[in-house]
């Protein structure tokens, strides 16, 4: 529930087109190369997903930065501990777009 989370929270903010693709076969929202068309920074949950998302995706990923937040499946869907780390680690990377 951590991306959807985030695509949530995030869409609400001014400047900010947010959307949620998982790399998991049973992903709500299946990432597919059209997704990373156009996008400026990518933040992934895990490491592992980054390692994913690079084996599967490199050519697509353009220029876009690939950020992982280190955040753990442990919340349910907009949990407020969640939805507070989300906007801790990822505001920093949005101010430098």
């Amino acid at each position: 529930m951590r991306s959807p989370t985030a695509e949530q929270v995030f869409a609400a903010y001014p400047d900010v087109e947010a959307n949620s693709a998982g790399l998991a076969p049973d992903a709500e929202e299946l990432l597919i190369p059209e997704h990373l068309e156009g996008v400026d920074i990518i933040f992934v949950m895990e490491k592992t997903h980054r390692a994913k998302l690079n084996r599967q995706f490199k050519k697509y990923l353009g220029w876009a930065r690939v950020v992982c937040l280190d955040i753990p499946d442990d919340y349910t869907f907009m949990q407020p501990e969640l939805i507070a780390l989300l906007e801790a680690r990822v505001m920093p990377h949005l101010k430098r777009v």
